[in-house]
């Protein structure tokens, strides 16, 4: 059990005092996928939600191993295809390693109109691409030699700064569309456009960048959050809204931003709610290699989300109304926010507290919902999350959870 608040890789102690989570309402899933058990390089970490629109009830979720690669499931959770890793090129360079996965469905790359899963290959540096058919197969489609996403040569890429959290941007007028990646330990966001290589498959390259904040004013001065030395803070949990071209980016030591982008583009990024370690001083120690709180809460802080904020996904209603979710991965919460009229309304939050035949979720990273109906077990949609802390066993293993959507507290359909 942990009794600490995760800060990345780091742990922040004494605890920051976050509310009592028996407060909030609870949910329980109904199905959960496989263990993946890390002595074996397998770790769940980021779902998406594939569509079959002919067959709802066939749709598939797709998900992140990251060492264990990417594997797609049915909707009773049951894996049904898998891919490995890249190999590493030499025996001294990393192996592929992919952390988050999105999907976009109805892109046209070039002369074709394909639905695709798209990967952030954080030990190669690279974005990695699937094809997927009626039928919910999926296909390779990455270009023989990807270009490397940051990294400026490959002994960089060893150093592994690399292409982190991952979410895809559709065109709005109809042509092939935009990716958006995070660069790991750095506060650097890139936008890529997807593109036919000429050998049917496809490639990518990058358009703009942005670069987030990495120390903030708050009262008495200015505050970073600590971490290890060298290393900043990072984004990964990535959402795109079609409806009005805006990203939202969870940066994880710091809170959730709002920053607009159109045609490839960023535009200002706006900080609209904070963690609530946010401003509160702490330093790091190489000996122990952790963080330690050594000053009070700052006023600055924010109310609902514990480091880190991880996962972010939007719902979408049928009146035009639109509700952001958020994972508060320090607490095991999560947090839902209005988004219709743009800036978040916090509006609530939730657990996943175990059944009698699935556990509950806990320090969960990745999270996707889609409010179509999928078939009798989903009838107004679907909530996949990752759960970092699968149980029972005796072995650390990770998941995915399946929610039906109707179940949870205050969700829009």
């Amino acid at each position: 059990m942990r009794t600490a608040a995760v800060l990345g890789s780091l742990v922040l102690l004494p605890l920051l005092a976050s509310p009592a989570t028996a407060d909030l309402p609870q949910v329980r899933a109904t199905v959960e996928t496989q263990p993946n058990y890390d002595d074996e390089g397998a770790d769940a970490d980021d779902p998406a939600i594939w569509v079959n629109h002919a067959r709802p009830d066939r749709s598939r979720v797709v998900g992140t191993l990251k060492n264990g690669g990417l594997a797609v499931f049915d909707l009773g959770g049951t894996q049904v295809q898998h891919f490995p890793t890249p190999p590493a090129p030499t025996p001294e360079a990393e192996a592929g390693r992919f952390n988050n996965v999105d999907i976009v469905q109805g892109a046209r790359v070039g002369r074709r109109t394909l639905d695709l899963a798209v990967v952030s290959d954080r030990g190669r540096d690279r974005i990695r691409v699937y094809a997927i058919d009626r039928a919910g197969v999926l296909t390779d489609v990455t270009t023989a030699t990807p270009p490397r996403a940051f990294s400026a040569t490959e002994t960089e890429v060893d150093e592994q700064r690399t292409a982190y959290g991952l979410t895809v941007v559709p065109d709005p007028d109809g042509g092939a569309p935009w990716v958006v990646v995070s660069r790991r330990h750095e506060t650097r966001l890139g936008v890529f456009r997807l593109a036919d290589d000429g050998a049917g498959r496809i490639t990518y390259r990058r358009v703009d960048t942005v670069d987030l904040p990495a120390t903030f004013a708050v009262p008495g001065g200015s505050w970073s959050p600590c971490a290890e030395p060298g290393e900043g803070p990072q984004v990964e949990g990535m959402v795109f809204d079609p409806t009005d071209g805006t990203l939202y980016a969870a940066q994880e030591d710091v809170g959730i931003w709002r920053i607009s982008l159109h045609h490839g583009r960023f535009g200002k990024p706006a900080l609209v709610d904070k963690v609530r370690e946010f401003g509160r001083p702490a330093v790091y120690d190489d000996a122990t290699e952790e963080c330690s709180f050594t000053g009070p809460p700052s006023p600055a802080a924010g109310r609902y989300l514990t480091a880190d904020a991880e996962g972010l996904t939007i719902a979408y209603g049928k009146r035009g109304e639109k509700q952001l979710l958020a994972s508060s991965q320090g607490d095991s919460t999560f947090v839902t926010y209005d988004i219709t009229r743009g800036n978040p309304k916090h509006t609530g939050g939730f657990t996943v507290a175990p059944s009698s035949t699935v556990d509950g979720v806990q320090h969960s990273d990745g999270a996707a919902v889609v409010t179509t109906p999928l078939g009798r077990d989903y009838p107004h949609g679907l909530l996949v999350l990752h759960d970092g802390e699968n149980t029972p066993g005796d072995r650390e293993s990770t998941n995915f959870k399946f929610v039906r959507w109707d179940r949870v507290p205050g969700s829009i359909r």
